[in-house]
């Protein structure tokens, strides 16, 4: 099993890089363990630098079992959004409300290193574009509009980021 980072760990912020060689063993290997890692902590969805790989690879939580994005682009989002309340495991007891698209197009490549797409909603189509956020260096923190829980420790994190910096 994987650590999961916590914020304010500089991977976090990092864009990560482009997936090449999917199906070399050592690709396959993580891919294994970032899904394992992610039922593990109960987690929706876990991006690759969350523990710490600076890949463009996510999982996330779906009705089949884990499911794997591999150089994942959002191509379209819905004009229509809706407010919901987030977290993130790199977040332990931080929770606020963020606003996205209710739906999402995203192309992709599986595990296999096929090309796919799939036409998101719901709250498939918000954790996608949470862990996209997060191979992009973003952060839900970024757009939390109003938070529900842990704003003071945030803000502890941020200065701590800031001194760390200096």
């Amino acid at each position: 099993m994987l650590e999961i980072v916590k914020y304010p760990s500089k991977i976090l912020r990092t864009r990560s890089t482009r997936v090449t060689d999917i199906k070399s063993a050592e690709v396959q290997s993580f891919i294994a363990e970032l899904k394992e890692t992610m039922l593990a902590a109960d987690g929706l969805g876990l991006a690759a630098n969350q523990v710490n790989k600076d890949w463009q690879i996510l999982t996330v939580s779906h009705k089949d079992g884990p499911k794997v994005f591999i150089n994942p682009v959002i191509c379209w989002k819905s004009f229509k959004k809706n407010n919901m309340e987030e977290g993130c495991l790199s977040f332990p007891q931080v929770f606020g409300l963020v606003r996205r698209s209710k739906k999402a197009w995203v192309i992709y490549r599986d595990e296999n290193a096929r090309l796919r797409f799939i036409k998101a909603d719901g709250l498939l189509a918000r954790v996608l574009q949470h862990e996209i956020d997060h191979i992009r260096g973003v952060l839900f923190t970024d757009k939390i509009f109003k938070y529900t829980k842990g704003e003071k420790q945030v803000q502890e994190w941020i200065k701590q980021a800031k001194d760390d910096e200096r």
